[in-house]
């Protein structure tokens, strides 16, 4: 596994020539004991055995605010609803190397559960922030087995988080909605999700999905802010939605 370090690896973002290119085919290089490697954005089991690369081409170089701007606006809506941050036992969907879980410990959530379909990224998490999970399954959420979903339930989750995950083909809607289900009864939603994918037209399914909740009643919205996620490789803004609803009680 490699090391991250200042002095053996450099990122290296594409020329000029290079950009134009669509969020999910961004990619960049990396210079490591002289030799360089391309890596996509969303390559992330790739990112995840580097040790650190993640938060250097993210929050570092792509200035992604993500985790913090979500979990924020969660613990704003819940202390002005009357209701106490502490008591979350949160599932973390599309958890990755448990950048959002630490946003939510240091907010003091109860407990919190990792969900990820990449293997790297439990890996990633239990090497970079051990002992921050009250448990981490690689696992996909729309083929679980009884066991693990008798495990999931137990937990009594009455908040879903999911930050940077959602719209791109990595965390599907049907996925999204498997998670949004082990939620009880007026538990908390929150995630984030690129403004394009809540418009007429879209083909991942999740306007259609979030229309449906909010339209039926089944899904409250108490709280929506527009926001700059990150930069692209170029420099451009990338707005996306960040969204804290409540499920009907």
């Amino acid at each position: 596994m490699s090391t991250l370090s200042e002095q053996d690896l450099q990122v290296h973002l594409p020329r000029a020539g290079a950009f134009g290119l669509d969020q999910d085919e961004e990619f960049f290089e990396i210079e490591e004991d002289g030799e360089r490697r391309r890596i996509r954005c969303h390559d992330y089991g790739e990112i995840y055995s580097v040790p650190g690369l993640y938060e250097r081409i993210f929050a570092d170089v792509l200035s992604c605010q993500s985790p913090e701007v979500v979990v924020d606006l969660l613990d704003e809506t819940l202390v002005r609803e009357g209701h106490d941050p502490k008591q979350l036992r949160v599932l973390d969907l599309g958890a990755g190397n448990g950048m959002v879980a630490e946003e939510l410990d240091d907010r003091g959530a109860d407990s919190i559960v990792g969900v990820d379909l990449l293997e790297e990224a439990k890996e990633a998490a239990e090497r970079d922030r051990p002992g921050l999970y009250d448990g981490y399954h690689a696992i996909d959420l729309t083929e679980l087995d009884r066991d693990t979903r008798e495990e999931l339930e137990e937990h009594d989750f009455n908040c879903l988080v999911c930050v940077a995950a959602l719209g791109f083909g990595d965390i599907p809607a049907d996925a999204f909605r498997a998670a949004y289900d082990l939620v009880g009864p007026g538990g908390w939603v929150a995630f984030n999700i690129r403004d394009q994918f809540l418009e007429n037209g879209d083909a991942s399914g999740f306007s259609r999905l979030l229309n449906k909740l909010f339209e039926s009643g089944e899904l409250k919205d108490h709280t929506r802010s527009r926001y700059q996620h990150r930069v692209s490789v170029n420099g451009d803004p990338l707005h996306y939605i960040a969204v804290v609803a409540q499920k009907a009680g």
